[in-house]
This record gives structure tokens, sequence and C-alpha cells, in this order.
């Protein structure tokens, strides 16, 4: 057994005291607990919740704590999931215990550890009992509430009507008491299962000539659970747990490119249209890649209510895939882009850019002004900010040009550029063209001349989109779920 795998202790003050709890049940307060080299088993010191220095792949030390442990698939070594502070959960990752600096790791205390365990489970289901009580007594008697929260009700804040003594003005009725017990149910769901993917199930993805780091958690099928590699067809998408199982496919698989309908060409970059609803199963397969590097992503399995718009680079080999839009069918929130993605391979060479302007020429054709669904990823986020930023800039800096008097409203930006006004407004405000002058906002054009922007991205030449828009008239006006 290694230096770092010998046993280290923890000795702290206090360490003769009569047990983890005292003997009227009263749990001790949360404490840290410095770790000092003795004898111990290194498992018993990297533990979930312990935290200290770990070095990153660049050999530099940073703060890091441990959201995971595991015995290696194959050698049974002890291996730490862990989430370095003050950075993206992107580059969390399962590290070996020689990366650490062990003298300085700081553990929490066994009482922490029971308090999680016992108490807050215990806690929970009391509180879930007095909720199921309250609810039933509320359904016999008639009983009004007496809490003062907000409720999720139909997508929008309901603000109860309450008194100064604290009681409603009226009753709630079944709808209203059903949409707050379905609220509850599903901010349990979305705690539960933000806690079940806080750790990477695939460490790495092979996809044509490139081999990419995961960044997140994606719900691959179970038998690819022991998988830390998987092994992608470029092609039709599928995916495999070794080379030699690509190799093979490889061989009969006849596809040189996505299954959809070409609708843009230029040089050798293309866009394909893929009905979620004829090519299930590769835009499934799409999904659970895309997912692997999108946090907030919430993946369905039922693709059928989405448009996809995959973009390809071409070579004698064929299509290769360089990242995609998906866009519902029917969106009641006139949002024109659901999820978007450059595969990591081909970023910060303007593609990100080039497939945010295509959904907006789309959202032309359609005449139709279009958002993307919210929330946004960081690098999502910068990439949509970036592309306005110079879309409104442009188009500021001509009108300026044109010495035209009557100006721009954002009524009229909004309808040349098909942006929302709330999107239109707020990045005026972050580049801070928006002033308050004489009772009314105006956007100030004289700082607009002296502004620079960055790189403008890969050029969308609306004269090479062939395309029709689609008639939504016999969809269902049911909302469909988000992809």
């Amino acid at each position: 057994m290694s230096k770092v795998e010998r046993a280290i202790s923890e000795v702290s003050k206090g360490s003769d005291s009569s047990g983890l709890e005292r003997q009227n049940g009263e749990v001790e307060e949360e404490t840290d607990v410095r770790l000092n080299i003795s004898e111990y088993n290194v498992s018993e010191i990297l533990v979930v919740g312990a935290s200290g220095p770990c070095r990153w792949r660049d050999g530099e030390w940073h703060d890091a704590e441990i959201v995971e442990t595991r015995s290696q698939y194959k050698t049974g070594l002890h291996e730490c999931y862990v989430h370095y502070k003050g950075f993206n959960r992107r580059l969390d990752e399962w590290v070996l215990p020689d990366r650490f600096d062990i003298e300085k790791i700081i553990k929490p205390s066994v009482s922490v550890v029971k308090r999680s365990v016992n108490i807050v489970a215990q806690n929970k289901d009391q509180a879930e009992i007095k909720d199921e009580q309250q609810m039933n007594e509320k359904n016999e008697k008639g009983m009004t509430r007496k809490s003062l929260k907000k409720r999720k009700f139909s997508g929008e804040e309901l603000n109860e009507n309450v008194n100064k003594d604290g009681n409603e003005n009226g009753k709630l009725t079944k709808a209203q008491e059903k949409t707050e017990r379905k609220s509850v149910t599903e901010e349990k769901e979305e705690k539960q299962h933000e806690e079940a993917h806080k750790v990477k199930n695939i460490q790495t993805i092979v996809i044509g000539k490139y081999e990419m780091d995961a960044w997140y958690y994606s719900p691959f099928p179970a038998e690819y659970a022991n998988c830390t590699t998987l092994y992608f067809c470029e092609f039709c998408l599928k995916f495999h747990r070794s080379n030699d199982a690509l190799k093979r496919h490889s061989k009969r698989c006849i596809l040189k490119h996505p299954p959809g309908n070409e609708i843009y060409r230029k040089g050798n970059v293309s866009m394909w249209e893929l009905d979620g609803e004829v090519m299930r199963i590769y835009c499934q397969n799409l999904c659970y890649l895309a997912k692997l590097f999108l946090d907030h992503k919430t993946l369905f399995y039922d693709v059928d209510v989405f448009w996809f718009y995959v973009m390809t680079e071409s070579d004698e080999n064929g299509c290769h895939l360089v990242g995609y839009f998906s866009k519902e069918k029917f969106s009641e929130e006139d949002y024109n882009v659901a999820c978007i993605l450059t595969l990591p391979s081909y970023q910060r060479k303007g593609y990100g850019k080039f497939l945010i302007s295509f959904s907006y020429e789309l959202s032309k054709l359609e005449n139709k002004v279009g958002s993307p669904e919210k929330p946004l990823s960081d690098l999502g986020l910068l990439g949509y900010r970036s592309y306005w930023s110079q879309l409104l800039i442009d188009l500021l800096k001509n009108e300026s040009d044109s010495g035209s008097s009557g100006g721009l409203s954002i009524q009229q930006i909004s309808e040349r550029t098909m942006m929302k006004t709330e999107d239109i407004i707020s990045t005026l405000q972050a580049l801070g063209l928006i002033q308050y002058y004489e009772g009314q906002h105006i956007i100030d054009l004289r700082r607009v001349a002296n502004m620079k922007m960055g790189s403008r991205g890969l050029p969308c030449d609306p004269k090479c989109i062939r395309w029709t828009p689609k008639n939504s008239g016999n969809l269902p006006l049911s909302s469909p779920r988000r992809r």
C-alpha cells in the first residue's frame, strides 16, 4: 500500500467525549475536524463532504469538495469525485487519492453526516405527514390556508389574497389545491434530479476523429453505467461500449449525413432539418449526446413535438456533425430555439453564432418574433448576448449613418430583427445604451459610433436557405414538453 493510501486519523480536542449524540438526544453542533497523519485507511478520510487542496490537471492546487466516492471498476482503488470550488461543474472529475494534499483535508464531523442521513430524513417524513394532514383537513372541513407562501399557478406567480391577521379572504379551489400539491412534488423531484445528476456517468466520448471530455451527466441506459468512454457513429449517432464495436457497426452503416432534408448549403457547411416524430432514434441519440455538454437541458424521450436542425461540415468522407438546435413545432411562448449546442471540438470557430443567426432567419421566413427558451446555459448566454449586441450595434450604426431624423423605436428594431422586445431592452441595458431623458427612456446613439464588437462568427447567407414555413394550424394546443 502506498504512503498516500496509508492511514490518516482525525484528532480533535474532546475526542474522549461521551458520543456523537448527547444523552438527551440533542445533536452536536456542526464542526470541522482537521486531519493529521497517522495509521488509518484513506477511504475513511476522503469521504463525501470532505474538502481540501486537490491538484488539478495543470499541476496547480485548487480547493475542492468531495461529492462522491467509489472503488474503481477494474482495479478496486478508492476514487473521489470532486467539485472545484468557484469553477463550473463541467470541470468536476474523478481523482485518485494521490491528487490530494492529505494533511490539509478537512473532514466534516460524523455528527454532520448523521444529521444529514437521519435527522433530515426524519424531518422530511414529518413534514410530508404534516402537509398531508393539513391537506386532508382542508378537503374534509373546508378550512382556509394560513400560510402566506407564493405558489406557481399556470406558469405565473399566484399571489394569495390575505388579510392582516394572516387569513385568506377565500377558500382555495380544488384545482388550486391540486396545482399546489403538484408544485411541491415537482420541486422535490427537481431536487432529487439535481442530487442524482451531480456525478458524471460518462467521462469521455469518441465521435469521428475527436475524443472529448464529457461535461455533465446524461441518462444513458443502465447497461452503459460502467462505461467511462462511449464511441459514437458520427453519421447515425448510435453509441457503443468499445472501439471494436464501433468499427463493426461502421461497416454496416450506410449513412453519410444526418437522415433529414438539407435546407442550407454554402461551401462545406450544411443544415439539415429532421422531424423528431419521423427520425425518433436519431433525435433521441442526439439528445443523449447533447446532455453531456448541457447542464440546464431536461431530457425527455418524447422527441415527436420538436424539429431538429443539424449543422454539418462535409468532406470526401461525408457530413460530420458540428452542432444543432431544436425547436418546438408549436410554442405558446414563441420560442424559436429550445436547445442549442456546438460540440466542443468545433467551438470558438463562429459556428455558435451561425446557429443563432440561422434560427432568426427561419423566424423571419415565418414572420414571427422569436427568442431562445430560458434558462440559457452560461456559454449559451454568452453566445446570444454577443450575437444580439453585434446585431443591434450594426443596426444602430446604419441608422445613425443614414442620417434619419425619426430614429428607431424598440418595436421597429424587433420587426427588423425578429428579436423579442425584452431581449432587445436587456441587451441595450447591458451595453449601456439606454438613457433616461426628460421622463422617457431613449437610445443614446452617440456611444454607438465608438463601440467595437468581437468576432462576427460564420455568416449565414439567407439566399442559400431552401425552406418553407410549416403550417402549425393542425398541431394540438396542449403545451409540449421542453427539450
